[in-house]
């Protein structure tokens, strides 16, 4: 194996851990210091990534054991296809968040405390993606679950700090019924290695007890229902840079785990004979229809997003369900787009609310007007969450539509149908309402510093790049990690 290619995982995980203790000390000298380490360890960490590109594209698995603790269990790591697909938007999406806090934390409390936390809950959730067996999957998980947590109650409000206890709540339930899934797959399989695939091959009570404790612990991330009751409260508290983490990239983490516990620790066949994916199929409806439903009627804008986000989650679960070719490429692509589209609509919503100090969506009316090019890139993003070509957003539904009819399941395009539409009732009001409103709430504003628009435009430009651009790279990668997870399963 190349030397190269053996270290990169490696600084891509420590290095922005090893910055944070730098990044919080070098406070005392000069904030401009501080402010410019931090960018400058995401664009370091995202260029990394990308350097990884030469061999994942040449076939490589990159995979090795750092230590073993016992025989069998120890920290390692692992990057195949689907790993890259998670690090590379994760680093890329990071990357424009850190410039856009640059602004938007200018003038809030506790910046020395909030750079650090943002560095290394990207080494976490990198840790996640390129862990080599689900013993480092979960020591990460947690560390990301734990630390993210301080962003969640940044704010330090009565609101933040309920929001905040909810969350720590329903993590340490996460991650005790993780430990104990993990647990029953080593106890099945003695080992917990991702390099394995099919550790549980027979349909024992205990493989079942396994399979519930995984879907409980990832789906409790992933905002599944019905353990979605943390997200809507801590999205809408944290900072708007943390929301757009929260529910872009770190949501993510729980639908990669049930990707790597559905192909490695069983696989196609098996869940297929114990039924279990027609129990994460009625979740995912049930997730889908629900997030939609409860998002129109709010009328806090990030407490709408954040609901938005359930029932997008639902969708990457729905792929995961159907567990054909078409599905997997839909689904995996969606993570991609869900990433892009979702981190700008929270990016604007704390634009808005740096520039006018509103959440409510009835008093927005107009505001496109004093900020075209951030309501525009609002515009953009959720044309493509209502799932509208050319966008992104319909190129993942049309694929995951596409699935869910070779599987024989039309009813699955019917519940797509309606989410779209059901997006297009909370979405398109706050549009019209912006560029078309009331002139006597008319705003007085201007348009957010360049530090915060360059990201929003950025990511909105991508929702039209990365939908039916004739060369779409998020989407040939999604199609090789399907082709790759399913070659393995069956």
């Amino acid at each position: 194996m190349d030397p190269l290619a053996t270290f990169l995982p490696l600084w891509i995980i420590f290095f922005p851990m090893a910055m944070t203790l730098i990044i919080y000390y070098v406070e005392q000298f000069s904030e401009k210091l501080r402010n410019a380490l931090a960018v400058l360890t995401s664009v370091i960490t995202f260029l990394s990534v990308v350097a990884l590109y030469p061999f994942i594209m040449g076939g490589d698995i990159i995979e090795y054991t750092l230590f073993e603790i016992i025989a069998n269990l120890g920290i390692s790591i692992r990057v195949d296809i689907l790993s890259y697909c998670l690090a590379l938007i994760a680093s890329f999406v990071w990357m424009l968040v850190t410039i856009y806090s640059l602004d938007y934390m200018a003038h809030e409390h506790a910046v020395n405390r909030y750079y650090p936390t943002l560095i290394v809950t990207l080494g976490s959730c990198l840790g996640i993606f390129m862990a080599g067996d689900l013993f480092t999957l979960f020591v990460f998980f947690e560390l990301m679950s734990l630390i993210s947590y301080i962003l969640v109650v940044h704010e330090e409000s009565p609101e933040a700090l309920r929001a905040g206890y909810k969350y720590l709540i329903l993590t340490i339930i996460g991650g005790l019924a993780l430990f104990f899934g993990i647990i029953a797959t080593f106890e099945l399989a003695g080992t917990v290695s991702l390099s394995v695939i099919g550790m549980v091959t027979q349909d024992t009570p205990l493989a079942m007890f396994a399979f519930l404790s995984f879907l409980i612990g990832f789906g409790m991330k992933a905002g599944m229902f019905p353990l979605h009751v943390w997200l809507p409260d801590a999205h809408p508290v944290a900072p708007s840079p943390a929301s757009a983490l929260l529910s872009g990239i770190m949501l993510k983490t729980g639908a990669y785990g049930m990707f790597r516990v559905i192909f490695h620790v069983f696989s196609v066949d098996l869940m297929r004979d114990t039924g279990s994916t027609t129990i994460i199929a009625a979740l995912a409806i049930i997730t889908i229809l629900l997030g939609s439903a409860v998002a129109i009627t709010q009328d806090d804008l990030k407490r709408r997003l954040a609901y938005s986000s359930i029932g997008q989650m639902g969708y990457i679960l729905l792929g995961i369900a159907i567990l054909n070719e078409q599905a997997m490429i839909g689904t995996i692509f969606h993570v991609f787009s869900h990433a892009i589209m979702k981190s700008t609509l929270f990016m604007v919503a704390g634009a808005i609310i740096v520039k006018t100090g509103k959440r409510s969506i009835k008093e927005l009316s107009g505001i496109g007007r004093e900020m075209p090019y951030t309501m525009m890139a609002f515009t953009l993003a959720a044309l493509a969450m209502i799932g509208l070509p050319p966008f992104n957003g319909f190129l993942s539904k049309w694929t995951l539509s596409l699935g869910a009819l070779d599987a024989g399941n039309p009813y699955f395009v019917v519940v797509l149908l309606i989410s779209s539409l059901m997006n297009g009732v909370y979405y398109l009001p706050i549009i019209i309402a912006a560029f078309f409103g009331d002139h006597e709430k008319e705003f007085t504003v201007s348009e957010v510093p360049i530090k915060m628009l360059v990201p929003i435009g950025i990511l909105a430009l991508c929702t039209i790049i990365f939908g039916l651009s004739p060369v779409n790279f998020p989407y040939t990668l999604s199609r090789m990690a399907a082709m790759l997870l399913l070659q393995a399963g069956f």
